[in-house]
């Protein structure tokens, strides 16, 4: 990124008429704040280099943010990857109509290409470096010449496929790990990493993922869920970029043959991260997951993350409890952690003494405290959930129940006075019963301590800027119905249906954003007798209807009602069984 950057007006040749300083256009953007000018100018003064490259190497401000600034004070357009020819045969062809050995061109890290209107369009990592604005007035003597910016990675993608393009010489660098270190301190490798980060915390991404084929590797990030493609770069430089996310994750770049596990911790576009690593050998290389966690997570509450007023009302009531246990369950990314975060600060009031076992710590909560688990050296849950209770808690938060030693303390704990909150990996809210029965608890010890399940799904939001209006199908029109039937208090009014269509404020995808659907079953004595019996999980749901149980379909199809989300979206989710016909 610092050859986009103009550290001084003088910098500029003179066919540039310069707009205000950098910092002044990203302060007044309000994209940094005076600290981070400051934090910059002092860096600049003991290792030089160019202030906005600095902005963005300290994770002050995101690359984008950077080009739109240039952009108006160089009044430059900026190149998208889209509007850029993807046939390198373009770029060879213009690189030797110029004259100039296309090898100069690679090193000055610039290209250019010649429209079907005879402009000649440039882009470079320093698109105003005198030689190189020389050179192509030189070169294309007599033809207009356009100047763009793009982001770094976007270039070097596309100088890469120009270089196998031309190269017959065979240089391509064979993989050794000392070279690989020297490559991923590279200024490209770090920028492309960097810029890989700051887009995906820009977009809200939870993970990002770094993917190799046999030609090409990918990098997606999960936006709301669903993984969306972002880059294909060529694949002779993913073993560069693995080896620099491994290198910041304190990880072996020599060991390519077993998973390994690391962490990050940096700021990025003004934002502090936790960066969970993962690498998975693969055919045709390690699969890198990195899962991103705010250190400064905004703060959560129950009533903010889609629960109706009933199902609010009832877990927020049944949280109070002095004792019991409360389970959360869902899938992997269904959103438990984020519930129990909103539910821990939803009973915090600083009367009472509230612990947590967790691994990791994803969200840090003030007034609680928080243990983690380092299984590694035998400092596991059922470790340190027997020290816990020595550390005289009221409320005792259980990241998960994953075996019969943790659910044999996370009952013992209510039994003597605890309350207990924990998640656990089933389907709905009624098998955890029998999931708790499977891993060997006694069904009375179950019924004596279980006061409410509640599962849950994260579903898209309708991007507010373009959903539009949408009429469902029949079967979603009598199903709803009969839930108005049922819960009239939660569908008041008309409904609102809507479908998704996409635009530019959400990336194209239609959903911007996600909510919560939900499922509670609270345990009363006609379901406590049906787990004592080991009752058919169909004569179990029949009996929570009756008492005003909804399953997750049926929650999903009220925030269709409101506006809130779509029909597809709840199908994607949940699936189709609870509409016949649809």
């Amino acid at each position: 990124m610092d050859a986009l950057i103009v550290p001084h007006e003088t910098s500029a040749p003179a066919f540039i008429d310069v707009q205000p300083p950098l910092g002044q256009i990203l302060l007044a953007r309000g994209a940094i704040s005076e600290g981070d000018v400051a934090k910059a100018m002092s860096f600049q003064s003991s290792f030089g280099g160019l202030i906005g490259a600095i902005l963005i190497r300290i994770g002050a401000v995101s690359e984008d943010a950077v080009l739109e600034a240039l952009s108006i004070q160089l009044e430059m357009g900026i190149m998208s990857n889209a509007a850029m020819p993807q046939d390198p045969t373009t770029y060879v062809a213009t690189l030797k109509a110029s004259g100039i050995d296309t090898e100069w061109w690679v090193d000055q890290a610039a290209l250019a290409w010649q429209d079907e209107h005879g402009v000649i369009h440039c882009i470079s990592r320093d698109p105003l470096r005198p030689s190189l604005q020389e050179a192509l007035l030189s070169a294309f003597l007599g033809k207009e010449i356009r100047w763009w910016l793009i982001r770094n990675r976007e270039l070097d993608m596309m100088i890469d496929l120009v270089r196998r393009a031309v190269a017959t010489d065979g240089r391509d660098v064979e993989d050794d790990v000392a070279l690989l270190r020297e490559l991923a301190e590279e200024a490209p490798v770090v920028e492309l990493v960097s810029n890989a980060m700051s887009q995906a915390v820009n977009e809200a991404a939870s993970d990002i993922h770094v993917e190799p084929r046999e030609h090409e590797f990918d990098i997606r990030y999960r936006v709301d869920g669903v993984l969306q493609s972002r880059l294909t770069l060529p694949r002779s430089r993913f073993d560069a970029v693995a080896s620099r996310i491994k290198l910041i994750a304190g990880l072996d770049i020599a060991e390519r043959r077993l998973p390994q596990d690391g962490r990050i911790s940096l700021r990025i576009s003004g934002k502090d991260l936790d960066i969970r690593v993962s690498c998975l050998p693969g055919v045709f290389g390690e699969s890198i997951v990195m899962r991103l966690l705010m250190k400064e997570h905004k703060e959560f509450s129950l009533a903010k993350i889609g629960m109706a007023p009933d199902h609010l009302a009832t877990f927020g009531k049944l949280a109070q409890e002095p004792h019991g246990i409360i389970l959360v369950t869902g899938p992997t990314g269904s959103g438990k952690s984020t519930t129990l975060k909103a539910t821990l600060e939803h009973i915090k009031d600083g009367k009472r003494k509230i612990i947590t076992v967790e691994d990791p710590v994803e969200y840090n909560i003030s007034g609680v405290t928080q243990v983690q688990t380092k299984a590694d050296i035998g400092f596991t849950f059922g470790r340190v959930l027997r020290s816990i209770l020595r550390q005289d808690p009221d409320v005792i938060m259980i990241g998960e129940i994953r075996d019969l030693e943790t659910a044999q303390i996370a009952v013992q704990a209510s039994l003597t006075g605890h309350m207990v909150f924990s998640t656990l990996h089933t389907n709905d809210s009624l098998s955890a019963f029998t999931r708790l029965i499977d891993m060997g608890l006694e069904p009375f010890l179950v019924t004596s301590t279980v006061r409410e399940v509640m599962a849950q799904r994260l579903v898209r939001r309708l991007c507010v800027h373009c959903r539009q209006p949408h009429q469902p199908s029949l079967a979603v029109l009598e199903k709803c119905e009969d839930i108005r039937r049922r819960f009239p208090e939660i569908l008041p009014g008309a409904p609102q249906w809507y479908e998704a269509k996409g635009c530019a404020k959400c990336q194209h995808t239609g959903y911007r954003g996600r909510l919560g659907i939900y499922e509670v079953a609270v345990l009363n004595d006609e379901i406590a007798e049906m787990i004592l019996h080991k009752r058919p999980l169909q004569e179990m749901q029949e009996a929570v209807r009756k008492i005003g149980f909804r399953d997750l379909l049926e929650d999903g199809l009220i925030k269709v009602w409101n506006g809130d989300t779509s029909v597809d979206e709840i199908m994607r989710v949940t699936g189709q069984a609870g509409i016949e016909g649809d």
